[in-house]
């Protein structure tokens, strides 16, 4: 049930995870997961899977359903020791946590290229109720953009052009705008392609939009190795929006419970692959990732085998859509997420992952994969080693897809050697199935919005659906 993307391996060594094992394959595609599965030709290895029993405890349900005993939850995941929480169930409440309030930005929507009008649609991004109480990493402060590389526009709406864009994005460096006294949305019509070879801040003003017009991935930052780049991309005070991607390697076709769809399309708005990503003070809205696929996912963001990770700090995800992870998707790179809200996302994918020969014939990315897909709403992680951290976030009414887990989070620690830790955090009103299975410390239940293997996790001061 486990979703997993493999990766590209041109000159890169396969990374094998333990109990489990784990490989780099095809950025273009993923392969399935299950428990303890073997290593499959081409470089392409299962890994893990959602919902695996361990010693230290365990639950399942799958889209509401509760599974007890040790009965077989959908997709794969076993439940152990007992009846689990019921996924999706929804928790009244809804409170935010209380605390300082997030940056400011123009909000998204409105208007066209050069009008100088881009609107507002429900404030600024970020969660203005929550604060992380550990404080924001330094690396989550705004870079600094007094010396840019290059300023987009001459002072009016028209001037603010998308070659006037592409050009600044293609040299790199610092990136600001000047593009008059309004808010301003720039159509992006072709995707923007950040090089890999140096850092690059694009800084908005909290007064720019790019707007992908529902046709375009709107930006890509491409390395061909793995988890070895130090450069990357800074997104902040800016809003970017109707991202959507063209999946183009279909899965063979098969009858269910084969799966569907496709192995490509991650990230709606912004694909990261071998590179830090740091988003601060910025809205991603009505992005669109792959719809259907086991493995595909990142509506709004794919991050894919970065050394450094992706922070997110002060930012709002809105009504994004992929397959898995309507939000934000991360295979073998860290999250972390502070004072954040992810509202409105979907995996609209379905029955989740797994490599099952026994109910399908066919072949995918070396493995009798079944499921479509639907794991983690609003956010996914998959991965060896890798944590997550969520910190004064609000993750409200978001949905994993028909029998998929996670309508809150889906992070699954292949070798279990990742952690999960959740502080000042609101999780409440999202549906989906969910898993709790841990190798250590004292939280055995992540609540009915959350599916994970994790090494550990620590909750504190939050509010999460399902846990008492």
């Amino acid at each position: 049930m486990l979703l997993l993307s493999t990766l590209l391996t041109i000159g890169v060594p396969a990374l094998v995870a333990c109990g489990g094992g784990s490989s780099a394959g095809d950025s273009g595609g993923a392969s399935a997961s299950s428990a303890g599965s073997s290593s499959t030709t081409g470089g392409k290895n299962a890994v893990g899977q959602a919902g695996q029993s361990d010693s230290g405890g365990s639950s399942a349900t799958s889209g509401g359903a509760n599974a007890g005993g040790g009965a077989s939850a959908a997709g794969g995941a076993n439940a152990a020791g007992g009846a689990s929480a019921a996924g999706g169930a929804n928790v009244a409440g809804g409170a935010n946590v209380a605390g300082g309030a997030s940056m400011g930005q123009a909000g998204m929507g409105g208007g066209s290229a050069g009008t100088g009008s881009a609107g507002a649609s429900g404030g600024p991004p970020g969660n203005p109720a929550g604060s992380c109480s550990a404080g924001i990493p330094a690396a989550g402060k705004p870079a600094d953009t007094s010396n840019p590389t290059t300023v987009v526009g001459t002072g009016t709406a028209d001037s603010c052009t998308f070659s006037a864009l592409n050009t600044a994005i293609t040299k790199g460096g610092v990136v600001t705008f000047k593009c008059g006294s309004a808010p301003v949305k720039i159509a992006v019509t072709a995707t923007l392609n950040v090089p890999s070879d140096r850092n690059t801040v694009i800084d908005g003003g909290n007064q720019v939009t790019l707007d992908g017009g529902g046709a375009v991935q709107i930006l890509r930052f491409y390395s061909a190795n793995f988890r070895a780049n130090d450069n990357g991309l800074t997104l902040q005070h800016i809003t970017i929006q109707n991202g959507k991607t063209t999946p183009v390697e279909a899965i063979p076709l098969a009858d269910a419970p084969c799966s569907q769809g496709f192995n490509d399309g991650e990230g709606g708005a912004l694909y990261v692959r071998d590179g830090a990503l740091t988003v601060i003070d910025a809205i991603f809205a009505n992005n669109q990732g792959a719809p259907l696929g086991p493995d595909t996912g990142g509506g709004a963001i794919y991050i894919l085998g970065s050394k450094r990770g992706a922070l997110i700090v002060g930012s709002t995800f809105k009504n994004n859509t992929a397959s898995n992870g309507g939000g934000v998707g991360a295979l073998f790179s860290e999250l972390d997420i502070y004072n954040s809200v992810f509202t409105g996302n979907q995996a609209t994918g379905h029955d989740a992952n797994n490599d099952e020969p026994s109910k399908c014939a066919a072949m995918n990315n070396g493995q009798n994969e079944t499921g479509s897909g639907g794991n983690g709403g609003p956010i996914y992680s998959d991965g060896a080693s890798v944590n997550v951290t969520l910190c004064g976030d609000k993750i409200t009414g978001n949905a994993a897809g028909v029998k998929g887990f996670g309508g809150g989070l889906f992070f699954t620690s292949n070798d279990f050697g990742g952690t999960l830790s959740i502080s000042d955090t609101t999780m409440t009103s999202n549906t989906g199935g969910s898993w709790t299975s841990v190798k250590s410390g004292s939280v055995m239940n992540a609540g009915t919005a959350v599916g994970t293997n994790a090494k550990s996790i620590t909750i504190t001061n939050s509010m999460l659906q399902g846990v008492p």
